[in-house]
């Protein structure tokens, strides 16, 4: 890729700060395009530090509120989880920022977007799906699936030894390979020693949590209410704080599970391309919330819409965990999710404790539950005589099983 015009999405690490200098070397004209989605970076520092390399532009985008109310918050509407435990932080992001570096790649007439994802991972179909389906004349360059750039560098050793002779400062030593993706919803952590899926990993890795092991020995109690399945309020019943509007909420869901140790995980999934990965995540405040809103949706949400909601959460997750959040697919799941939600109202209430956000209680103006009917003391309008002919109809397939069973088990021993 020589003498182009071209959009990067820049870090400051040590990946994307070797490929804007190796692009620059080629004559290329690069604007690095910084996406805060929450970070914890000094953005001053990485604007000075893309421009000593050679940017001709540095753009530092803060889409921090519109992650959390346009994909956060969407994704815990949906119970969205990735094989069962991967709450999406990283792939939640990336259609964001590739949303955003389209807008810049037309604002500044680039014909060129570039990326740092490697070719073994997710990030790279996340990043180009998302750009052809929103500009499908974009060019990408993807400089680990490009000869001449694989050709000089076959792993994170050559891009630190690179960097140093550049005079590059990165935060990646050989000692401390670690991969990290940063961002508001969770922290990531791969790569290095911890590619050795039976490692412990060290208490050290861990930067965003508390470890249970460390956190307090007293529980905090809080309560969370939702509307139409989106979290609108947390409360703080130790000390009385509130927070309403959608990133204060969040972020104080963050300081709380971090105090508390939640939402710590380790685990080898398997990636789009068909590889399995080892990830530990630190996801705090949105396991806070997506616990609250599974237990607000037992109390307010129909047992059939439910059970067919259920089928759709798992595509929803697969979807945005493999790239696909600009699609029809998700467009029509989206569509269904929030039509699930529409009586998704009311407050949980929860203590977090040593890594265990404990569900206390919850009520709801949508309640399907009845107290009287459910009861086992009070008749409740509720007559139990009738139970007797739904579970002989209930029945009626198991005893019809039962007899073939029966002559099957009969005509097998005669026949002996």
């Amino acid at each position: 890729m020589k003498n182009q015009k071209i959009v990067l999405a820049y870090s400051g690490g040590l990946d994307t700060s070797v490929i804007l200098k190796w692009l620059i070397d080629r004559g290329n004209s690069v604007i690095a395009y910084v996406a805060d989605v929450g970070q914890e970076d000094d953005f001053n520092q990485v604007r000075k530090k893309a421009l000593a390399i050679g940017a001709k532009e540095v753009i530092v985008d803060d889409l921090k509120r519109e992650f959390v109310t346009d994909f956060i918050f969407p994704a815990i509407r949906a119970n969205a989880i990735y094989e069962g435990r991967y709450l999406l932080g990283t792939a939640l992001a990336r259609p964001l920022i590739a949303k955003r570096m389209i807008e810049a790649a037309n604002k500044m007439e680039a014909p060129v977007v570039s990326h740092g994802a490697t070719g073994k991972g997710n990030d790279q179909v996340r990043f180009e799906l998302s750009f052809y389906a929103l500009n499908p004349k974009i060019r990408i360059f993807s400089p680990w699936k490009d000869a001449e750039f694989l050709d000089q560098f076959r792993g994170r050793t050559d891009l630190i030894k690179y960097a140093e002779e550049a005079g590059i400062l990165v935060k990646a030593t050989r000692e401390r390979p670690y991969s990290e993706d940063d961002n508001l919803m969770h922290i990531s952590h791969e790569a290095g020693i911890l590619e050795d899926p039976a490692l412990k990993a060290d208490m050290k890795v861990y930067s965003k949590v508390t470890h249970p092991y460390n956190a307090p020995d007293k529980p905090e109690s809080i309560s969370i209410e939702f509307k139409d399945g989106i979290p609108i309020k947390i409360t703080n019943n130790e000390d009385g704080t509130v927070k309403t509007e959608p990133l204060e909420l969040f972020n104080y869901a963050n300081e709380l599970g971090s105090k508390h140790g939640v939402g710590l995980l380790d685990m080898v999934e398997n990636r789009f391309v068909g590889i399995k990965s080892r990830g530990i995540y630190e996801t705090p405040g949105a396991e806070i919330l997506f616990k609250a809103h599974q237990d607000i949706e037992g109390i307010a949400m129909d047992r059939e819409v439910m059970r067919l909601r259920n089928m759709l959460t798992p595509k929803f997750a697969e979807l945005v965990y493999y790239g696909f959040w600009f699609s029809p697919e998700m467009d029509f799941l989206m569509a269904a999710i929030k039509k699930s939600q529409e009586l998704i109202d009311g407050k949980v209430y929860l203590s977090l404790y040593k890594g265990n956000v404990l569900i206390e209680g919850r009520e709801s103006p949508s309640s399907l539950y009845d107290q009287d009917l459910a009861s086992m003391d009070i008749e409740g309008g509720f007559d139990q005589k009738d139970s007797e002919g739904f579970i002989k109809v209930n029945a009626i397939r198991l005893m019809a099983h039962h007899a073939i069973v029966s002559r099957q088990y009969k005509n097998h021993i005669y026949s002996i």
